[in-house]
């Protein structure tokens, strides 16, 4: 069961997501659904192959969100209004001055890039503003990631299941993490353009 404590957004400065199976369509989905106003930086993990066709994927989810989406470069900046994406076969990690770093280190949950390791590394850096949300996907991937967050204070959604592609993923997380929401996409986008008005 969801713990009790309220999500405070305006405390929330980053938020990270990941997803797997089922991921186009269910971002698609929540992308539609954003606000173009909204500039809190999202960063993505997305299990997909490395022969996907990715500038097409990038190309694809800017049409959907209406603002700023691109891959992760080496030492970029993290800024307002981007929404960020692991490129494919690359871990990303957030470093303690707000840029990202890549690994090619070995697979984490058969997955390269691994959710566990965004959200791990980005809950060390933004702590209690942190938000992380763990949607469709059919293996374990994001739940310690998840863990991570919470033990620093940050606040973790998880897709609902009965709604999700994949249910696995977040049902795994919901299992080992005492998550603060649990959501179908739709409240999930509601949600996040309510920091609009922050």
């Amino acid at each position: 069961m969801p713990t009790k404590k309220k999500i405070k957004l305006n405390k929330i400065n980053a938020i990270v997501i990941g997803v797997s199976a089922g991921g186009m369509e269910t971002l698609n989905r929540l992308f539609s659904q954003l606000k173009s106003s909204l500039k809190t930086p999202i960063i993505i993990v997305q299990h997909i192959s490395p022969d996907q066709e990715f500038d097409f994927l990038m190309e694809h989810y800017t049409s959907k969100a209406r603002r700023n989406v691109k891959e992760v470069e080496e030492k970029e900046i993290i800024k307002l209004g981007f929404i960020y994406f692991a490129p494919p076969n690359y871990h990303i990690l957030v470093e303690e001055d707000y840029t990202f770093s890549l690994s090619v280190e070995e697979k984490i949950c058969y997955s390269r890039p691994s959710i566990d390791i965004l959200f791990s590394s980005a809950s060390y850096v933004y702590m209690s503003h942190l938000l992380g949300i763990v949607l469709t996907g059919a293996n374990g991937d994001g739940s310690d990631g998840a863990l991570c967050i919470k033990e620093n204070g940050g606040y973790v959604i998880a897709q609902d299941p009965k709604e999700a592609l994949y249910p696995v993923m977040p049902q795994m997380t919901i299992d080992k993490v005492k998550v603060d929401e649990i959501l179908t996409i739709d409240k999930i986008a509601t949600l996040l353009n309510e920091l609009d008005k922050q």
